[in-house]
């Protein structure tokens, strides 16, 4: 299987343990692409596109799973997110002028961290993430094990044109067989380099890494940077403005100028498509 821009689910037969690979590489250099980012803030973006990924192994339902991290230090936010068929996009906000080579808790600062889940048809949920962890991984395996009661491991890698990790999951229904199962695989799993990582397919890296045991590999998907921004979309933001909000706009600039913060994509509103917008008619 090529390496690049994919995703794999797999699972260790004959016991209540799971796990998910991705490797990105075109679409990470996409949204690395979007902003002058630092070395450390483009590392931090690359492993919280990645975990987005990952974590979307977990929907049992057609939607998307963000992560969004907002901090008072040099990186003000953090975004990643991913749908059920691989769609992912990101960005960061940061402070170039504090920018150094800090770690995860030292760029963002204090603040908070939520993961929200959003299905094309349903209610929303977001549930806040503990920043008590030296790392991003870290943090996200506390909330799976104090939100989902699910022991959950993460590993997170970036570089500055590829991103990729691996989670395990441990599901309820465990039996003892599989407590030493998941002591032994997380063991091995510990030992992974990043250049193993970031340039091994999933084949090659789950051989090397888990040999002695079975393990079951799902057919690989296809990851792909899409904004999913469009128009439409942008006219619903004016909506929920509201008329008078836009009217004011129209009044002081003549027009109303909306970027997109994920593909810098330009959308521009005149008097007429107000008046459609919030009359279903053009005023005169």
């Amino acid at each position: 299987m090529a390496s690049g821009d994919q995703f794999q689910r797999f699972i260790f037969e004959d016991s209540q343990i799971r796990g998910a690979w991705v490797q990105l590489d075109e679409s990470y250099q996409q949204i690395g692409r979007q902003a002058p980012y630092p070395e450390s803030v483009r590392q931090l973006l690359g492993q919280a596109l990645v975990a987005s990924v990952l974590m979307s192994s977990t929907l049992k339902f057609n939607g998307a799973l963000s992560l969004q991290a907002q901090g008072d230090g040099p990186v003000q936010t953090l975004m990643s997110e991913c749908s059920h068929d691989r769609f992912v996009r990101g960005l960061a906000r940061f402070d170039d002028q504090a920018i150094g080579d800090g770690d995860f808790q030292q760029l963002l600062g204090d603040g908070r961290m939520a993961i929200t889940i959003t299905p094309d048809q349903g209610q929303r949920y977001q549930g806040v993430v503990p920043r008590e962890r030296d790392s991003l991984a870290g943090c996200l395996e506390e909330y799976f094990e104090r939100s989902e009661q699910i022991a959950t491991s993460l590993l997170l890698f970036a570089s500055e044109n590829k991103a990729g990790g691996l989670l395990l999951q441990r599901l309820p229904g465990h039996t003892p067989e599989d407590d030493e199962l998941w002591e032994r695989i997380n063991h091995l799993a510990r030992t992974v380099e990043a250049s193993e990582m970031l340039e091994l397919d999933s084949e090659t890296l789950l051989h090397r890494l888990f040999n002695e045991e079975t393990v079951r590999v799902f057919d690989a998907e296809p990851v792909a940077f899409r904004c999913g921004c469009s128009r439409e979309r942008t006219m619903s933001a004016l909506e929920a403005i509201g008329s008078e909000e836009c009217y004011s706009i129209l009044e002081e600039q003549g027009s109303i100028k909306m970027d997109c913060q994920f593909c810098h994509a330009h959308y521009r509103f005149n008097r007429v498509d107000v008046d459609q917008l919030f009359t279903g008619h053009t005023l005169h």
